[in-house]
């Protein structure tokens, strides 16, 4: 056995950042009529499943880098594969990279019930017409197209559709909840969403999807899991499930979820506790000296400097700043948004007074939603008090948002999260710039 073919025999050459894989990349594209190219295209139709999956699962990324029609070619001669993984992979390759009209010839012509929802998910938008299809999953989706564009005068008979298919098209379709929860966020569609969970929570035969529209309900909305918690524990109490399991870790990510039902979440699931949030180890302590000193070690541009607080808070309480002390701070307070700067402004406001409130408040208002530094801006805001009153209306937006706030991490819960903490962190700033205890 020769390369590519030992590559993709033994799985290497879909193995991430694996030297088969990245020879393979780079050779297809260097040349897409090379041997190389030309050989992979071969494998698709080895005798071995395993061998023409992989090689399917291959010239799906490639194809999905640059359109490649002889890629496309491949997968739609395996879409009747006898194998049902090849089957799957090409249909995935066929619907997102083919062409709409040959892709919705196969769906009709095709009997295997996964791979024509695989095509119908893919045509998107073109799949809403297939609403009297004979395959409960694609008239799903095609409803699911319907609704997502739709006028609000047709809503109400589409929900009833797609509630009449939900059972049958889970068999086909394994996120089917997730997606019709996407669709009723764009259509902001909240309160429509909370009786729809209630809807299929009711009926066994539809209870995971329901616990996955609930999910996604969490994931989008935050007073989503206050909600539907009590709803979830009710009916994991009755028959507990995977999927419910899952919407009741994630509703329970919400304080305000904990705080409510925690009795009834205590006595009927252990959610695993919130993650606590790792405390900074504690900064060195500074006199005037040796705050002065260190200052005096750095460059006058610096942008960047761990305990600064700390630093200047030692040299501020001594007395007047040096020029070039105050030029350290001014340029870590005002040349990059980011932790350095949140920390900072209130040290500016400090030693430059009153008059510079506006231009420090100014500087940190924009960045209270940024969820890499927003709850650092916000301490800082905290440490104000309430000579932050005035930012006070842009932290109160912040916490009266009904949606989340859109971050970028690994996993939907660990958006939540996010979310959360800035809400957290809001809220006790809140309390801060009104002078206001923190609740029990």
């Amino acid at each position: 056995m020769t390369w590519p073919d030992e590559a993709v025999a033994d799985g290497t050459a879909t193995a991430p950042a694996h030297p088969s894989r990245v020879a393979l990349f780079e050779a297809v594209r260097a040349d897409r009529t090379g041997p190389v190219a030309t050989r992979l295209l071969q494998l698709a139709h080895a005798d071995s499943p395993f061998v023409r999956r992989e090689a399917l699962d291959l010239l799906g990324s490639m194809a999905r880098e640059r359109p490649w029609p002889e890629a496309v070619n491949a997968a739609e001669a395996r879409l009747s594969d006898p194998a049902d993984e090849v089957r799957r992979r090409a249909a995935c390759i066929f619907g997102r990279c083919g062409q709409p009209g040959p892709v919705l010839s196969a769906l009709v012509e095709l009997a295997d019930p996964v791979v024509r929802t695989i095509l119908a998910r893919a045509l998107g938008p073109a799949a809403a017409h297939l609403t009297d299809d004979d395959l409960a999953s694609v008239r799903f989706l095609a409803h699911l197209e319907t609704l997502r564009s739709a006028p609000p005068t047709r809503w109400r008979a589409l929900d009833a559709a797609l509630l009449h298919d939900a059972r049958e098209a889970a068999h086909h379709l394994a996120d089917a909840g997730q997606l019709w929860g996407q669709a009723l966020y764009r259509l902001r569609r909240e309160q429509d969403t909370y009786v729809l969970v209630a809807r299929l929570l009711a009926d066994p035969a539809t209870r995971d999807i329901g616990a996955e529209l609930a999910r996604e309900a969490c994931h989008g909305w935050r007073a989503a899991p206050t909600r539907l918690l009590p709803l979830l524990l009710r009916c994991y109490r009755q028959r507990p499930t995977p999927a419910l399991d899952a919407a009741i870790v994630t509703a329970s990510i919400s304080e305000a979820a904990r705080r409510t039902h925690g009795a009834l979440l205590n006595e009927v699931h252990r959610a695993p506790s919130p993650r606590a949030r790792r405390r900074p180890s504690a900064a060195p302590v500074y006199d005037n000296a040796s705050a002065a000193a260190l200052l005096a070690a750095k460059p006058v541009g610096i942008t960047r400097l761990a305990h600064a607080p700390e630093i200047f808070a030692a040299l501020l309480d001594a007395g007047p700043l040096s020029f070039r002390q105050a030029a350290q701070l001014y340029n870590l307070t005002f040349r990059h948004p980011g932790r350095s700067q949140a920390e900072c402004a209130p040290l500016w406001l400090r030693h430059a007074g009153p008059s510079a409130g506006p231009r420090v408040l100014a500087l940190m208002t924009p960045q209270l939603a940024d969820y890499g530094f927003g709850e650092y801006y916000l301490a800082g805001l905290a440490r104000l008090g309430a000579h932050a009153r005035p930012a006070l209306s842009a932290v109160t937006v912040l916490i009266d948002r009904r949606t989340r706030i859109p971050v970028n991490d690994s996993t939907r819960d660990a958006e939540m999260r996010l979310d959360e903490g800035l809400l957290a962190a809001a809220l006790g700033t809140r309390r801060a710039i009104l002078g206001r205890a923190s609740p029990c």
